[in-house]
């Protein structure tokens, strides 16, 4: 490619990334409720934390369990709103009807999935640090053991894998404008159960472990409570770190091939444009 053709797609790229940021602008009261609600069961997590040392009785390290909780339910918060949002992509374009301007313009596939990538990392990094901001004004968090350099390379890490995912499930309302956006909120919702948001997955039954051992949101959530509760650096977290560099070389360009691949079927069976 030359650098004519670079410059148009980071034109390109840039633009999609502005179009997504304001469609969230345009529909900032949606926002505002999905915020309230995540931020709502961000506490609701940090005061089942503060209540278990009431509840059994016994001195534990309530600061220790507010964090652990408050951990899982902001990462998750963050990786699950890149999950949707790039999952989502075609249902956005059809809900707005621009799904046959955006899939027919000069614009390579990968630049249009990327971009979108780009604006959902951006958007839930932003979405995340004001929830954790509103969430210290709840609790006295003691940040004192955290090591917010190896935090911040795990949810580079695994912004990857989840990115991968996303484009995978997108597939899923590009085949079946009538039940894709569907089943991939129940793809979610099992990645939630599987992947230990709010408990170690050692607890679960076995055949739940070894499929747990497949999400990539596993090995985010432990890195992540590493990081930030014991002050562990990357490579002593390494058994966490590979399987994320791992999911993420195998989902992103597997996710971006899939795609193509299903587009073109999609537009065949004239499904593309079709919204029920």
């Amino acid at each position: 490619m030359n650098s004519q053709a670079i410059a148009r797609e980071l034109r390109a790229s840039w633009a999609f990334i502005e179009r997504n940021f304001n469609f969230t602008k345009r529909y900032w009261k949606w926002e505002l409720v999905f915020f309230v609600y995540t931020m709502a069961n961000s506490v609701t997590m940090g005061f089942i934390g503060k209540g278990i040392e009431a509840f059994s009785g016994t001195k534990l390290d309530t600061s220790y369990l507010i964090l652990y909780m408050l951990l899982g339910s902001i990462l998750w918060g963050y990786l699950s709103i890149l999950f949707e949002i790039v999952a989502e992509t075609v249902a956005w374009e059809r809900w707005e009807e621009t799904i046959e301007y955006t899939f027919m313009a000069p614009v390579r596939r990968a630049t249009h999935l990327l971009s979108t990538c780009g604006y959902a990392i951006l958007y839930g990094i932003l979405r995340s640090g004001l929830i954790l901001v509103v969430v210290s004004v709840f609790f006295d968090l003691d940040l004192g053991r955290a090591n917010f350099l190896s935090a911040a390379g795990i949810l580079a890490v695994s912004s990857f894998s989840f990115v991968g995912l996303g484009i995978v499930a997108a597939v899923l309302p590009l085949i079946s404008p009538e039940k894709g956006v569907q089943v991939v909120h129940i793809f979610q919702a099992l990645l939630l159960m599987f992947s230990g948001v709010y408990y170690e997955i050692d607890v679960l039954p076995m055949w739940m472990q070894q499929v747990g051992k497949l999400s990539p949101a596993t090995y985010a959530l432990r890195g992540m409570r590493a990081s930030i509760l014991e002050g562990r650096t990357m490579p002593e977290m390494w058994n966490d770190v590979w399987p994320l560099i791992l999911l993420g070389a195998l989902l992103l360009p597997f996710g971006l091939v899939f795609f193509k691949r299903m587009e073109v079927w999609a537009k065949k069976r004239g499904v593309l444009k079709r919204s029920g």
